[in-house]
């Protein structure tokens, strides 16, 4: 699918619509307030003020139709949705560009004022929503007739393989081939096989593949998850009612239980907010705490041997690894001794680390993780792979915390603590899962208001 076309067409669409509503707004300002003090429409049109709007506003709008997640899915649009989606946002522009840019004249009336704030809203919506709703059922005629199509494959060769294949007959999509798991009971033509779990990257690459479909004879799947997250597209999986992942909901698509493994219930809007509040925060937290950084920097680095930050790979956003940056807390000859946990009084932190863990300092440098993606303010905390797949087989949906980026602070780290065992990280995981099933921006306020509270208490462990 052209997935990065249909966006940019919403965009476009979005961004002259907003540029001719405000346009025809100023046409009408000048009949309704400024006609008898300029000679004619085009010298009202090219006073400063306005030029600065038609320049700035439509960029505006481009804005909150971003953060409303508007963009986020440019295909499978519901109609309804849109509807409400363009009416909301609009009404959201409008009030914003009403009160900044329009109430700093002086009317004849104050009716004035409500005619201008209505015709502002009716011209935004009406062009607005005009254009995308074209765009939006050319492309649901596209795929009615068959001309565009999700390019799926998938993985599996068995009978479970051969329900997907027969699912998805006359469904908008195109079956590309299939991959095979090594099943001994193999239901599909060799022909259609495009070859095993190693040549994914290839396979994907070349046929442009737009969506993975699950569909392994093996009730086991998660080792396979941790596998295809990498590829950073769409993974539906084939299940049931006692399926390994069913801690989730399970929905009807396409006439078989199936899940969605790389989706959530967090909204796109929400989505959206959060990760631009989260860069908005990073950065300024890394300008505001300098002093701070250099001053522990120098505390670390004087307090024992060894580099001032610790580096370790974790698994984050989709399981890819990244790497994670702590002031270091323990001696520099720790991590010989292989992937441990940190206990309470654990000897193998320094005096000074100890403080720094005490007021969760230590974590204050994945500030920069947060700033460059690979993390969230709030989110599950990232673990190293070696303890997942420890922790995966006993709890399979531990892999569902990989559809969100992790997070510096977490509900299972102010609620819980931290986790000296695999099974203390498994009876943190309910904490990490029920953030998971019940996301929002609320939330995660909720979170970083115990987590400050936790600093200033100094109860970090």
């Amino acid at each position: 699918m052209k997935t990065y076309r249909q966006k940019l067409k919403y965009i476009l669409a979005d961004y002259i619509t907003a540029s001719v509503a405000w346009l025809l707004f100023n046409v009408f300002r000048y009949y309704e307030v400024a006609q008898f003090t300029f000679a004619s429409p085009a010298d009202f049109l090219m006073l400063s003020n306005v030029l600065k709007g038609q320049a700035l506003i439509p960029f505006f709008c481009l804005i909150i139709d971003f953060l409303s997640g508007y963009y986020n899915k440019p295909f499978g649009k519901s109609r309804i949705d849109e509807l409400f989606t363009t009416f909301v946002t609009v009404t959201i522009t409008t009030l914003t560009i009403f009160f900044v840019v329009v109430l700093n004249e002086l009317p004849r009336s104050f009716e004035v004022y409500y005619r201008q704030f209505f015709w502002l809203l009716i011209l935004q919506f009406v062009l607005t929503y005009s254009v995308r709703a074209v765009i939006t059922a050319h492309s649901i005629r596209k795929f009615r007739r068959r001309e565009w199509s999700y390019r799926a494959l998938i993985i599996g060769t068995g009978e479970k393989a051969v329900r997907m294949r027969d699912c998805l007959a006359g469904q908008p999509y195109r079956i590309t081939g299939f991959v095979s798991e090594q099943t001994a009971d193999r239901k599909i033509d060799g022909a259609e096989i495009l070859g095993t779990l190693d040549d994914m990257e290839r396979i994907i690459a070349e046929n442009h593949i737009d969506e993975l479909m699950v569909a392994v004879d093996s009730e086991d799947v998660a080792p396979l998850l941790y596998e295809i997250y990498r590829f950073g597209i769409p993974i539906k999986v084939l299940g049931g009612k006692n399926y390994p992942l069913a801690r989730v909901k399970v929905e009807d698509v396409l006439g078989v239980p199936s899940i969605d493994v790389t989706e959530n219930n967090f909204s796109d809007a929400g989505r959206n907010i959060k990760l631009l509040t989260d860069k908005v925060i990073a950065l300024s937290v890394l300008i505001i705490l300098l002093p701070l950084y250099l001053y522990l920097a120098i505390k670390v680095k004087r307090s024992s041997k060894g580099p001032i930050f610790f580096r370790q790979e974790r698994i984050g956003y989709r399981g890819k690894p990244f790497t994670i940056y702590k002031f270091r807390t323990m001696y520099a000859d720790a991590s010989t001794q292989g992937p441990l946990l940190t206990a309470r009084n654990d000897s193998r932190v320094t005096p000074f680390g100890h403080f720094l863990r005490k007021y969760r300092l230590d974590e204050i440098p994945q500030f920069w993780n947060v700033l460059i993606g690979d993390m969230s303010l709030v989110g599950p905390r990232p673990e190293q792979r070696y303890y997942i797949e420890q922790i995966v087989l006993k709890a399979p949906y531990y892999y569902l915390l990989h559809n969100v980026r992790p997070g510096i602070t977490s509900l299972g780290m102010v609620r819980y603590g931290y986790a000296e065992t695999v099974e203390k990280m498994i009876e943190r995981l309910d904490y990490d899962i029920l953030y998971y099933e019940n996301m929002s921006l609320l939330l995660d306020i909720k979170i970083l208001i115990y987590t400050i509270k936790t600093v200033l208490t100094g109860k970090g462990i």
